[in-house]
């Protein structure tokens, strides 16, 4: 007979954490383990083997054993659920609980809750988040704070979608059989259990995004995640809706087969574009100048190859029925009235951009940046919900097209660039150290990829040793240098100095190092960001 798996919880308690942490959920999580863990751990193993591959030389194609199935028009996928046909603006954000109010009330059409690039990953953080989905869909938060503000949730809210982690991430703070739980089934199952239902019965339904896919091998094992859990929970077989973030190069290549291998949950693909830009970095660092990026400000949604990327999204998602929904607009409001003006004016090109070429919605990280996106796709969908019927028939992508960064028009990177990402990576990693996931730095809403990107074009240029405009080159030595000015003008603005160097640390290792790790966050969580609660006297 098998045994019954065992859990334990090694995180701090806190108030109100056995209403998440009940005896039900977690056995619904350790069953979703015993099903499934074992091919999570061999979907990593391959993405080990092609990125070492990718390292050594190879290259990318569209696959030609799947080849009947993407020219195979007469599949589609399930679409939009109760509450998703009309995505024109998405906001973004931690579930923290007053972004939870804000986020919800922004007059955005859907509110990404999330758990991953948003959110550093404590104990606190990914328990309370969990706490404060279920008090909203409750209608149960009503804060006000010292100086009588009050927080509260508005008669339209927007619609919620969850983003899990990747499947890279672990849970260290919670033990199944020993070993760490699986980050993502964490994130999917607690929300999925305690308000599956209760989203059901306000007209919605339990949607999710799905973050870091590599291939459509991994997003089969997510279908089988829904098809279990729905089961298990006895609400009905496609119930679950799933957007797919297009935001690894090798995913890119495989859209239909993902779409495919979701169908039956599959309501759309999202062009997730910062972190498709750390992808290709990551991917093809070692290739030689061929592949080395200019600085990240100028690599824009108009260069050759991002134009083919998301040009593929939008054709590949309207011709199997599927939303097709834009990327992060970063910019954040400035006190200063001509800067606000710019960087809304820049919103609004990328804006109108996207809805021109058949999006049919796009994301934002603040409310204040909601009326901008609105008013560009309400210019191009007036009362429609979407525009599927935009098949762009116009659009044929080749693989040399998707990886054509040689076309580039934005010359060499510069030693601006190069500052630029020191001080963006060691002054989010600052901040991520402190609790903090989302992050206002030099104007814009930072995450995880943004760092992702800074810390990576670093360890390519230096290990390239890269020449920058004005004949310079890019060496361990320079960026070292940066990194202590950096460092010591951090500290002047009252930075904590723990921090500050643990974030010096973390960089160095992981931008400077022989090796180029495939993230930052994994080893930075599991020494620095993991608590256990003390033992029991």
């Amino acid at each position: 007979m098998t045994q019954p798996s065992r859990i334990e919880i090694l995180g701090a308690p806190e108030d109100r954490f056995d209403e998440i942490l009940t005896p039900e959920a977690l056995a619904f999580l350790t069953r979703l383990h015993a099903a499934l863990a074992g091919r999570r751990t061999e979907l990593l193993a391959e993405r080990d083997r092609r990125r070492a591959e990718l390292a050594a030389g190879g290259t990318l194609d569209f696959l030609p054993e799947t080849r009947t199935l993407r020219e195979d028009l007469s599949w589609r996928v399930a679409g939009a659920g109760p509450g998703l046909a009309d995505r024109r603006v998405e906001i973004t954000g931690p579930p923290e609980r007053r972004m939870t109010v804000n986020a919800l009330n922004s007059g955005a059409r859907v509110w990404l809750a999330d758990f991953e690039d948003a959110t550093a990953p404590t104990w606190h953080n990914l328990v309370t988040g969990q706490l404060n989905l279920i008090d909203a869909i409750g209608r149960r938060i009503d804060d006000t704070t010292a100086e009588g503000k009050r927080y509260r949730i508005g008669n339209d809210p927007a619609t919620i979608v969850v983003r899990p982690r990747g499947w890279h991430l672990d849970e260290q703070h919670l033990l199944i059989d020993g070993r760490p739980a699986i980050g993502a089934l964490v994130d999917f199952g607690l929300y999925l259990f305690h308000c599956g239902r209760p989203q059901i019965a306000a007209g919605s339904g339990p949607y999710f995004y799905l973050p870091k896919l590599e291939n459509h091998l991994e997003a089969r094992l997510w279908n089988d995640v829904f098809t279990l859990a729905q089961a298990d929970l006895g609400i009905p077989h496609g119930t679950i809706r799933a957007t797919v973030l297009i935001e690894t190069v090798t995913a890119a290549f495989e859209m239909d087969e993902i779409l495919y291998e979701l169908r039956e949950h599959a309501a759309g693909l999202n062009a997730g574009r910062w972190d498709y830009l750390f992808s290709l970095i990551k991917n093809f660092a070692h290739h030689g100048p061929r592949f080395v990026l200019p600085d990240r400000a100028t690599l824009t949604m108009t260069q050759p190859f991002m134009r083919a990327y998301t040009d593929l999204l939008v054709r590949t998602c309207h011709r199997r029925g599927a939303h097709a929904i834009g990327g992060m607009a970063a910019a954040l409001p400035q006190r200063d009235p001509e800067a606000d003006k710019a960087a809304l004016t820049r919103v609004r090109a990328d804006k109108e951009r996207e809805a021109g070429d058949g999006f049919d919605g796009s994301w934002v990280a603040h409310p204040g940046l909601v009326a901008t996106c609105r008013t560009a796709f309400d210019e191009v969908l007036g009362e429609r919900p979407h525009q599927l019927e935009h098949t762009r028939e116009d659009v044929d992508v080749t693989a040399a097209d998707l990886l054509g960064v040689h076309r580039l028009s934005a010359g060499l990177p510069t030693e601006q660039g190069l500052r630029a990402n020191v001080a963006v990576a060691l002054r989010y990693l600052v901040a991520w150290l402190g609790g903090s996931g989302a992050v206002a730095v030099f104007g814009l809403m930072e995450d995880v990829a943004t760092a992702e990107i800074a810390r990576c074009q670093l360890w390519q240029w230096q290990h390239h040793c890269t020449r920058l405009a004005g004949g310079s080159l890019a060496t361990a030595d320079l960026v070292r240098r940066l990194i202590d000015r950096e460092r010591a003008t951090l500290i002047g603005e009252d930075a904590d100095p723990a921090l500050v160097d643990e974030a010096v640390r973390i960089l160095e290792e992981t931008a400077l190092g022989t090796e180029l790790p495939p993230f930052v966050t994994t080893e930075a969580y599991a020494r620095h960001l993991v608590r256990t609660a003390a033992p029991a006297a």
